[in-house]
């Protein structure tokens, strides 16, 4: 059986603008075979996200949720290219699981390019410092790990989502998006918080 490294898999997604998870998946099921995953991934319809990636979403819904003790809560705006779409069941049960998500695990952006440049200077900073005794030739990888983890735990595309932490909001999002054929995207978000 083949070993599939991250090299593999990165290699894979680079090709193909699949999540991290499916490329693994088709390369384990090919037994390492980049083209035989290249394959595997264009059966599944996957590889057409890439070019949806263009699209304009203008459809869509917002989902609101209240947490019980009534302190806390989300609104978030699910976008997607039909209203066909976003009348199905599937995309009303992913913005509202995404509305939850919000209000439990208060994320400062949708995705990395929207965060504060100011925000990403500063922790990187901090990261940097926090390892300034270690070779110079490795710290710029362990602050890069460090800031994978600060963007996974700030970004509501990466952060693992909290009814099933093995795969990411983004990885929910991508799968609908196969299913469908549409592009969809997050919109705006907000989180409310009594006294916050």
């Amino acid at each position: 059986m083949t070993q599939i490294t991250a090299e593999m898999v990165k290699a894979l997604r680079a090709k193909t603008d699949q999540p991290m998870m499916e490329c693994k998946k088709a390369l384990t099921e090919a037994g390492g075979d980049q083209d035989k995953a290249v394959d595997i991934l264009r059966k599944k319809g996957l590889t057409g996200m890439a070019k949806r990636a263009d699209r304009a979403t203008k459809e869509g819904l917002i989902a609101s949720y209240i947490h019980h003790n009534a302190k806390v809560g989300a609104l978030v705006e699910l976008n997607c290219e039909t209203d066909f779409v976003a009348r199905g069941e599937a995309f009303g049960r992913l913005v509202a699981d995404v509305a939850i998500h919000v209000c439990a695990v208060a994320p400062l952006a949708a995705a990395i390019e929207d965060l504060d440049p100011e925000v990403v200077a500063r922790e990187r900073k901090i990261c940097a410092d926090q390892v300034q005794d270690k070779p110079p030739e490795i710290v710029e990888k362990i602050v890069d790990g460090k800031m994978r983890k600060f963007y996974e735990e700030q970004v509501l595309l990466e952060q693992p989502f909290v009814k099933d932490d093995k795969k990411k909001i983004k990885d929910l999002i991508a799968e609908l998006s196969t299913k469908t054929g549409e592009k969809i995207t997050i919109g705006r978000f907000a989180r409310f918080a009594v006294g916050g």
